[in-house]
Formats: C-alpha cells, structure tokens, sequence
C-alpha cells in the first residue's frame, strides 16, 4: 500500500548516524543522498520494495513529531526486534512505553518496541509470528 515514507529532521548529520544503525538490523544499507534544488538534504533508504526517507523541512520550520503519529518497522523475529530497540537506544532514541516484548494483540499474539528517534518520531519495531 505505501510507497514511503518521509520524516523531518532538524539535524540530517545525527539522523543519518541514528537510522544507519537501527535500518541496519534490517537489512537496510546506505542511503541515496539528495540536495532538493531549495538546497535542502534528503536521505532516502530503500529496502524490501520501499522507501524511508529524511529531509531538512523545505519550508525552513523546524522539523516536529506528530502527535499521535507512528512509523512500524516489520522485523522478522523477535529477537529482530529487541534489536532495534537496543540499538536505537544506544545511537541516541529513547526507549517509550513498555519494555520490548510480546503483547496480546486483536489480530493474536506480537512482539512489540517503541522508541522516539532524536527528533521525537514514534518507531515501532513489530513482528508478528506465523
């Protein structure tokens, strides 16, 4: 259904560092880098037949999270998904919510992590067994 996704970022250098490392414990490599002709840096990861993508705010307003908003992460274990919270907490995130682990969900049993990246982005890490 989805294409990409594109999140702000007031610091595209500490955003870079923070999303190498947790897309990497998915299989994600280095991003394309893109300067928009308003001179503005985009970051665009692609893996898995999608896009996440990063960019200074065009209109030149501070990058902001939204409020209730969350971007989930499809992890293929769930150990794939501690992983991605320990390692968007040691490159900066802030582990939120629940400690990493299994929930009861409507759809049956899940594995589940939420982090806020450092521009304040909600992150799920999911894994839901067969």
């Amino acid at each position: 259904m989805l294409n990409h996704v594109m999140l702000g970022t007031n610091d595209i250098d500490r955003a870079k560092r923070f999303y190498d490392a947790v897309l990497g414990v998915l299989g994600a490599g280095e991003p394309i880098r893109n300067v928009a002709g308003s001179g503005h840096v985009r970051l665009f990861y692609r893996h898995d037949g999608s896009a996440f993508c990063l960019t200074q705010p065009i209109n030149g307003e501070p990058a902001t999270a939204a409020n209730g908003g969350t971007i989930g992460f499809k992890c293929t274990s769930a150990e794939q998904v501690q992983r991605f919270h320990d390692v968007a907490v040691a490159h900066g995130g802030i582990s939120i919510e629940d400690p990493p682990g299994e929930r009861n969900g409507a759809m049956g049993p899940l594995h589940l992590a939420y982090v806020r990246d450092p521009d304040g982005h909600k992150l799920c890490a999911i894994f839901r067994p067969a």
